[in-house]
């Protein structure tokens, strides 16, 4: 199964852009902290992910303001010709 969910924060979002097929596009970067138990030991956590959006979802994301906390959920995938991964957001709920 290919899951994710991620609490991060919008810190970089690209203009609204329309595929090929005429469907609103979205390119972010979300970034995310956090501390985890690992082999026994307390971690620091910290990471910055490149996400996509498509139709009414990248519509809803342009209007997120930078900096805001939320929880995304969807998957992940490489783009053609590409060996980087990409999470393609699927949902997003504020983080109260």
């Amino acid at each position: 199964m290919n899951h994710v969910v991620l609490n991060a924060c919008v810190v970089e979002a690209s203009a609204l852009r329309y595929t090929p097929a005429g469907l609103p596009a979205i390119d972010l970067s979300l970034e995310h902290e956090s501390e985890i138990q690992e082999a026994g030991q307390k971690r620091q956590v910290k990471a910055t992910v490149k996400t996509v959006a498509l139709g009414s979802l990248a519509e809803r994301l342009a209007q997120l303001p930078l900096g805001s906390l939320w929880q995304f959920s969807g998957f992940l995938a490489s783009p053609r010709n590409s060996k980087n991964v990409v999470f393609h957001i699927q949902d997003f709920q504020q983080i109260s």
